[in-house]
Formats: structure tokens, sequence, C-alpha cells
């Protein structure tokens, strides 16, 4: 038996997306209006956090951190539960880059106001630079051999309050210094009396007059933390005037796909991109700080716009070192048991946005992700890979580990000869562990529905009761972190849903 809910405001999934639309339109409920969040995901309990990385990741991560894409060639990580990938990322917040937005061309899209709005929640999450006396030896190697190559490293602003250099980010913060969408947006919407229910799949949208009807799936078998969600489990019917789809840029776009939208919107799925991402090592001859304090504050992208890549300073777990160290055997064993002397730098390539690149949908409804890399893509993971290993060795590394060479271990004395030892030839995909991070597009923003399925504010073309706001919005790859050009565009689509919903918000709201 199907139980049904009326709501003025639906909006599904908590993530930048979600939880930033939940806080802009929290003031609508002041004025009389129902505003209601729905999350698949459960609400995972900070303070039981192991750091132990295969259950951390089976309680944050969609099939465990691991889903591959249709050719297994990629795996994907993204991430489900109250404030969604918010809290399993660095907390790195860069501002919506103007080349990227004014090369969008999306009427209506400036990218100062874009940048405004981004201003705005870094303050509120707190993004700072974490003070130059906390960075650990793995972020201080990657930022002095940049400068060793006349080459400027960047260092990030994180949303951290009270970090205490766990190095566990990408596993959930045992601490909850991260200050993502749960530890802000979110409390802050509930506090004005936005409803928030969790453990809850969206499963079909339709329209229903002037609105929509929403099929919601409550789970009743036990989250992996114990967690229950706040409706019994079972079917719903859930009314809405309007709808908000945060669900993220894998199942956004499924979402809309098992409700009938592909046929009027040959766009959908289609143009998805992200940046195919690995793990590269360098091997020093003493121990470094490396798995304490934070782990990503560098990057370095002055060759981005010409080279589609840019690298950051990371560190990875050990099960995560394992999977992404190519080889077996004695000669892996010896890297693994020199994790301590072990400096990391993660390559990520720029990926161009495809119509073939796209998110499909199974027999049973469940996203397909149709994604493949390309020669650029891979001979821009060549070229990042070459930039990498001369970073290693500037900051003093004896070898590097480099999964696109052959042997895989270079010594510092072949360091003359990378253009030979790291070449296309031997990066095989499939045989190198790819993952794929900043999981971009599916309902582009652009003119109309032949090309694209939404509008500048997020309004899919000839449903004005329906709206998309997250990171499936871009029409091309970011090449840098999201999560701020996500919220700046989520809190325009909240104020077009006000406007639809006829309130006026506060200034700044």
């Amino acid at each position: 038996m199907s139980r049904t809910i009326h709501t003025d405001v639906l909006v599904l999934g908590s993530g930048a997306g979600g939880g930033t639309v939940a806080q802009t339109l929290a003031p609508l409920v002041a004025s009389g209006k129902r505003v209601l969040l729905v999350e698949k995901g459960g609400r995972v309990d900070h303070g039981r956090l192991s750091g132990r990385e295969v259950e951390c990741a089976a309680l944050f991560y969609a099939g465990g951190g691991a889903r591959p894409s249709a050719d297994h060639t990629v795996s994907m990580a993204y991430a489900e539960g109250l404030g969604g990938s918010t809290q399993v990322y660095t907390g790195t917040s860069l501002p919506p880059p103007e080349r990227i937005i004014s090369g969008w061309r999306v009427p209506g899209l400036a990218h100062a106001d874009l940048a405004a709005r981004a201003r705005r929640f870094a303050a509120q999450n707190g993004a700072d630079f974490i003070p130059r006396d906390r960075i650990n030896d793995n972020n201080r190697l990657f930022k002095e051999g940049c400068e060793a190559l006349g080459w400027k490293a960047e260092q990030f602003p994180i949303n951290v309050r009270g970090c205490k250099g766990s190095s566990l980010c990408n596993l959930g913060c045992p601490n909850n210094a991260k200050q993502g969408t749960r530890q802000v947006q979110i409390p802050e919407a509930q506090r004005q009396g936005v409803e928030v229910v969790t453990r809850a799949e969206a499963w079909t949208i339709k329209a229903d007059g002037g609105g929509a009807e929403v099929e919601v799936r409550v789970d009743g078998a036990p989250h992996a933390d114990g967690s229950e969600g706040e409706w019994l489990p079972g079917r719903y019917t859930v009314k809405a005037h309007s709808v908000v789809v945060a669900c993220g840029a894998v199942n956004s776009p499924a979402l809309l796909l098992r409700s009938g939208l592909g046929a009027e919107l040959p766009a959908l799925g289609r143009w998805w991109t992200c940046h195919p991402a690995h793990i590269l090592a360098g091997l020093h001859p003493h121990p470094i700080t490396n798995f304490v304090g934070h782990p990503k504050s560098y990057v370095w992208q002055e060759r981005v716009e010409a080279e589609r890549y840019f690298l950051e300073a990371c560190m990875y777990f050990p099960f995560t070192t394992a999977k992404n160290l190519t080889g077996f055997g004695e000669a892996h064993e010896r890297l693994m048991r020199a994790y301590d002397r072990l400096q990391m730098i993660l390559v990520l390539a720029c990926d161009e946005a495809l119509p073939e690149q796209r998110i499909d949908i199974d027999r049973q409804g469940r996203p397909v992700i149709r994604y493949a890399l390309t020669a650029k893509t891979l001979e821009a993971m060549v070229r990042a890979t070459r930039a990498a290993a001369r970073i290693f060795f500037a900051a003093g590394a004896e070898a590097v580990h480099a999964p696109s060479a052959r042997p895989t271990l270079i010594e510092r004395s072949e360091g003359a000869d990378l253009e030979a030892r790291i070449a296309l030839r031997h990066f095989r995909p499939g045989s190198v562990s790819v993952s794929a991070a900043h999981l971009m597009g599916g309902c582009r923003m652009g003119v109309d529905s032949a090309a694209s399925v939404t509008d500048g504010r997020g309004r899919v073309h000839r449903h004005p009761w329906l709206f998309v706001a997250d990171a499936s919005l871009f029409p091309s790859a970011l090449e840098i972190n999201p999560y701020l050009t996500v919220m700046a565009l989520a809190d325009r689509v909240g104020e077009a849903v006000a406007e639809r919903e006829g309130a006026s918000l506060p200034v700044g709201a």
C-alpha cells in the first residue's frame, strides 16, 4: 500500500546541490510553505567511524567506492548518505573559473554572479588555508618539487573547523571537522523548518496537474551503520508543486531517464564527463610525514588549458594505495612496506564532454555509466605522469612508481629518460587503475531541449515544475574541484524555485 505525502517543494538529494537548495528555500517555511528533503542514504554517526577503509567505504560510497564503468576500465567513487559527497572529499574550496563559465555560453549565467555566490558559501563553510607550520611533508615536498622546477604550486583553501589531522577526509571525518552540507547548510535549513527524510530513494517522477507526483521507496533493510530512516519501510507517493533533483551526476540523469523523459530530451544522460585520475608514488630515502595531517593542500594547474591535466598533492590509505600501485608479488610488497617513505601525487585529466559518454539505465532502472577513456585523455594522463615524476625527483625521491612506465619503477638515475620510459603504449585501459573524480554532466544547461536538459537556472525544458541542482548541470568539465560551483548554481536554482512558489527570499539568504 502506498502512502501519500503532500508538500510544496520536494528536494531530492542532500549533497552540495540539494543541501544548498534546502538552505536557500528554508525561509519559505515561515510563509507557510512545506519544504521536504529526501535522501537515499542514511545518517552516518561520525563519532563511530573507525577509519578502516573497507568498513568506512561501505558506509559512505555507492558500490563501496568502486562502481565500475560499463567497460570496467574506470571505477567511480561517489557518495550516498546525508551530506552526499561533501562528507568524503578533502574540503578543497575553489571559485568557479571565468574561462570555463564564459565558455559554457549559457544564457543568463554570468561568471561574476556565480563567483559572488561561491565566495559567500566559502565564508559560510569556513574555507581557509591550512597554516604552513601544519602542512605535512607529503604536501611540502610537492610544493618544493614544483618550485625547484620553476613551477607554481598553489595552496587550496580548505573548509574545515577544528581539524585534528587524522588524514581520513575521504572516509568521513571522525572529528566532524569538515564543513559539508550536513554540518552547515542542512542544520540551518532544519532550524528554519525544512523536513529531512533519509534512506528514501526517489524512483520515478511524473507530471501531476501543475506539479509532480514522485514515487519514493523506503528500504527496510538495516543500513551498514545501523541507522534507521524517518519513514516506515514501503512505497510513498509524494505530490509536490515543485521538484528539485539533486541526486548527483550519475543518479539525477538515471532518475529522469526512469521517468521517461529521454524521448523528449535527447541530451538527457549525454555529454557526461569527469576527471579521470590515478595515483603516482615517489619513494624517498627516509620516512616522511604523509599519512598524518591534512592530505591535500597544494595543486599545480599552470598547464591545464593547453595540456588538459592538473596535479594535486594527495595521500591515500594502504588498501587504496595497494590497489593503485601496478604489479604483483615481491616488487609490489617492497613498495607497500615502504609506505612511510612514499610521497603521492594525484594525476587528474580534464576530459572533454562528448554525446556518446553518457548515463544510461539497465532493465531494472539502475544507472549504467557508459564512459570510456579517449585517446586524448590517455595522452593527457601520460603527459601528467611525466610532470609528476619530475616533481618527485626534484623533491628528492630516489625512485618513482608510474603505472604507464615499463618497468613501472623508475630509478633516479633514469630521470633524464622519462619521455621514453613513460609512454602511451604502456597505458592500457583495464591494466592501469583509473578512478573518476568529480563526476559532471548528464543534465547539461543550455538553450533548448535539442541539445540540453535545463535552462541556465536549472529548470528542465518543457517542465516548469522540475529543476536540477547538482554537477549534472555542467555542459563540460570544470577543470577544478566543482564543490563551490555546484553550491553557487544550486543557490540560483533555489531562487528560481522560490519565484515559482510565489515567494521572495531575503537578500543574501
